[in-house]
């Protein structure tokens, strides 16, 4: 009966830690690679190079734990806002030319599993 417990225990704890974890394994990463060619993005970022802006790993770095990550990115690149360059000027945003949330949110992920 204890090792029934237990292991019922330990896979609710499997089960709990697995939804936790974002699903980077859910990324078509040469459908995101694609859709940030298309509209440029390497020209500023580079995966883990400094450009005109920061290196997609760095900014993984910095958005990976946080719960609303993806959200984040999707907002990032659909909005137009002022951003800092690496270089100190402030540059509007290109806005990506898709509105299709599957592809955003594929995009964002990419990023986030670098």
């Amino acid at each position: 009966m204890k090792t029934e417990v237990t292991c019922i225990l330990a896979a609710a704890l499997l089960f709990a830690l697995a939804a936790a974890v974002p699903a980077y394994a859910q990324v078509d990463a040469e459908a995101a690679q694609a859709l940030a060619k298309r509209n440029d993005c390497f020209k500023c970022h580079a995966i883990d190079k400094t450009k005109k802006a920061p290196p997609y790993k760095r900014i993984a770095a910095r958005l990976k734990t946080k719960p609303d990550g993806v959200e984040v990115i999707v907002e990032h690149v659909t909005s137009g806002h002022m951003v800092r360059l690496e270089d100190g000027t402030d540059e509007k945003h290109r806005i990506i030319d898709t509105t299709n949330p599957d592809e955003l949110r594929n995009l964002a992920l990419w990023i986030l599993s670098l």
